[in-house]
């Protein structure tokens, strides 16, 4: 069956006393073992997704998922994927109100100043205050996922994930390009990126960026 349980364990030729790989050769290692749970968890998302309202929950439950794949815990895509969706969607509200609304304000809120700059010049001020909004929480963004998935309070959260993303900035700016910047441009390539929006285009980049804040995210908990 499509959603049947997928766990991932050694296969033929692989020997199970092989020494953890790290780096490139983990992030392929993982999409090897599950290439298949990837495209089950990107439909899935897409399909949840739909009613647009869902898309906070949605979110939350993929990165639940992709966060099970990095650490290395058995996947089951549909039971994982549902159970998140169903029981921690007021944690994919939370998360989505610290990351989507501060980036929403802060580029449009760029956007907006910096268009009107150039015939008053005093609109600069306010242009820094949103351009540095959006890219703060562009780089906190993967830990605030993180952290309320493994468990921290929600009050707790920003300040870890700001320290994080401020504190090691070369780890998160490689989650935001590899995370959101994949998506952003599958979605301006639109339709000419269906197949690949509708197959891995939201999967992968999430565990892109999970893979890349995976190791700072653990030595916080």
């Amino acid at each position: 069956m499509f959603f049947r349980k997928d766990y991932a364990r050694p296969g033929p030729g692989i020997d199970p006393d092989e020494p953890e790989k790290t780096g490139l050769a983990r992030f392929v290692e993982i999409l090897q073992l599950e290439c298949v749970t990837l495209v089950k968890l990107n439909l899935l998302f897409v399909l949840s997704s739909v009613l647009v309202v869902t898309i906070p929950p949605a979110l939350f439950a993929m990165n639940h998922v992709v966060r099970k794949m990095v650490l290395d815990e058995p996947v089951s895509c549909f039971y994982d994927y549902r159970t998140a969706f169903r029981q921690s969607w007021k944690k994919g509200f939370a998360a989505f109100g610290l990351t989507g609304v501060p980036l929403l304000c802060g580029g449009v809120g760029s956007y907006f100043y910096l268009n009107h700059a150039g015939w008053n010049p005093m609109l600069l001020a306010p242009f820094v205050l949103c351009s540095t909004v959006f890219f703060v929480t562009l780089l906190a963004a993967p830990y605030v996922y993180g952290f309320l998935d493994a468990g921290v309070a929600l009050r707790r959260t920003p300040r870890l994930a700001l320290v994080l993303s401020l504190g090691k900035p070369l780890r998160a700016v490689a989650a935001a390009v590899t995370g959101l910047g994949v998506v952003a441009a599958g979605i301006l390539e639109f339709p000419i990126s269906l197949i690949f929006l509708l197959l891995i285009g939201f999967s992968v980049p999430c565990l892109l960026a999970n893979f890349f804040i995976r190791k700072l995210l653990a030595a916080a908990l």
